[in-house]
Formats: structure tokens, sequence, C-alpha cells
């Protein structure tokens, strides 16, 4: 098994370098603060370098392959306008982020002009994966994917099982899009339930007992219903929780691309909506119903903070 580069150590990318090296891979890394990298070398065995030539030249005989597991957009293109000069033909670049699978297709072409092989892979397990594997979608050439099989083998919960090579390049990130929109749609649907149960108080209904027992047996049960029961066993208030909820690009390209195809997509779409309500964006509107609700029929306003 060849040398594998890994770019970017955080959260997601330090974790995949760990069971890289769990699984015997020999791993070179490089991150922007290089203090990241050298800790997790004294901590894996990895060869940790400052900067991408050295990297590059760390690999040694081509083919090189490169993973990066950078911010989408910006740090990842920078990352690879660098790379490109120091790479050479049939070299593999590997796109690990949450990227749009359009500039995936477009990397795959820049990249292809300079003889370089480019696989997009959409990667879910967030901080668990390290103990469970990662499941990871794949995308780009047969030939490159086969010279980064050795590695999705280790990095996945079993060899055989939870990676896939989709297809050309774009599809991995584009399945894994679709697989983050039916996330937030899945989400969306155990908050309004559980939600529904917490408000019917004549029942005195005890939450974490029913997550429990939805656990077993039930067609809802699923890994987000587990997360839900090892913290509503803690706390079914979550009084102390900002209902405030971010949203990441991939719920947002995953209703344009219903728009784009004109397929109907309402679960999806609404919860995308539900997570923009809690950040804030339904204040004015609902300010507005208040106003016009007061006008035509002389309704109370609750005055508020400004």
């Amino acid at each position: 098994m060849k040398k594998i580069a890994m770019v970017g150590l955080g959260r997601m990318g330090g974790n995949m370098v760990r069971r890289l090296r769990q699984g015997g891979a020999e791993v070179v890394a490089h991150n922007r603060s290089f203090a990241v990298a050298k800790q997790l070398a004294a901590e894996t065995g990895l060869l940790a370098v400052e900067t991408l030539q050295e990297l590059v030249d760390a690999l040694g005989d081509g083919p090189r392959i490169i993973w990066l597991m950078l911010p989408a957009g910006e740090a990842t293109q920078q990352a690879l306008d660098a790379l490109i000069p120091m790479l050479g033909a049939d070299d593999i670049v590997v796109d690990g982020a949450n990227a749009f699978y359009k500039d995936s297709q477009r990397r795959a072409g820049e990249l292809g002009a300079w003889g370089i092989q480019f696989v997009d892979v959409g990667v879910s397990g967030g901080v668990w994966g390290l103990q469970n594997g990662y499941a990871m979608m794949v995308g780009g050439e047969l030939v490159a994917v086969k010279q980064l099989e050795p590695y999705l083998k280790i990095l996945a919960p079993a060899p055989d099982k939870g990676w896939l090579h989709c297809g050309p390049a774009g599809s991995g990130h584009f399945v894994k899009m679709i697989h983050n929109g039916i996330e937030y749609g899945m989400m969306q649907a155990f908050a309004e339930g559980f939600a529904l149960m917490k408000g019917k108080q004549e029942f005195d209904l005890d939450l974490a007992a029913i997550s429990e027992m939805w656990r077993h047996g039930s067609v809802v049960r699923s890994w987000l219903l587990d997360l839900s029961a090892d913290f509503l066993l803690q706390d079914q208030d979550l009084s102390g929780i900002a209902p405030f909820v971010s949203d990441s690009g991939e719920g947002r390209w995953t209703a344009f691309e219903a728009i784009e195809q004109g397929v109907p997509a309402p679960v999806m779409s609404l919860a995308l909506m539900m997570r923009f309500a809690s950040q804030g964006s339904n204040d004015f509107p609902a300010r507005m119903l208040a106003m016009m609700r007061k006008g035509f029929g002389g309704h109370a306003i609750k005055e508020g903070a400004k």
C-alpha cells in the first residue's frame, strides 16, 4: 500500500487520519497550523510536513494520492491551485469536503487538462466516524477509484460495506448532497413529533422512555433516534439550548436541484426553511403578519424587543 497524503486535519480530517493509521496506512499530513500536524504525528506516527511541496515530495514516485479535507469553496480551490503545478500525470487528488457537485465536475475537467485524476468523496459519519467508520460516496474514473480502494476499505465501517463508487466525477458529491437533504427532513420530522408529545401535558409523557422504546422494532428506528434517546435521557426540557439551527450548503443545493429538475421535494425544502426560521429569518415576516392582522381586524399586538 502506497503512502497517502491528507491536507486538513480538523475534526473530520484528523479522525480519518487516525483511522487510516490504525488500519496500517502510511500517511503524510499537512495542516494550516503545523502544531496540529505535529501533535497528530506524535500520537499516530504519521509524517507531518509544513508545506504542500514537502507533502508532494514525501509521497515519492507517482501516482501520488492527495486527499483534501478542507472547507468547501475558497479553501479547497486555493489548495488545488497550489497543488496543480507540483503534480504530474496520473496523480490523484481527492476532495472529501461537502462541495457542490457542479464545482466537482468543473474541477475534474480542470485537473484532467493537466493529466491529474480527480475523485470527489462525500463523507458521512461525523465525530463517530473514527469509531464506527465513515460512509463514503465516491465519484470519479474507475482507474483512480481502484487505486484509492485500499484506503476506502480502511475508512469504511467494513471493507465491503459503507462505501460506493457512485459514478463519474461529481456523482459522489451529488449523492452526498441528496443524503444531507434527506437528513434535514428526518431531523425535522423527529423534532416536530417530539414537540407534539411534549406539548400533550395531560399525558405527562416520558420522551426519553418513548425514544428508547422506538429504538427496538419500530419502523422509525435510526441513528438519529439513537442520538435523541441519549440526550433526552439526560435532559427532556432542553431549556438551556438556544433554538438556533445552522444550515450548511447541502440543504440549499438540494432545494435548488429540486427546482432545477422540476421534482417536488417539499419535505427537504421545508426542513431547510425551518432552519432559516430558527436563525431569526422569520422575525420580520412574523412582525408583518402581526401588523396586518391588527390593521384589518384591530387585533392587539404583543410588544417586543426592537
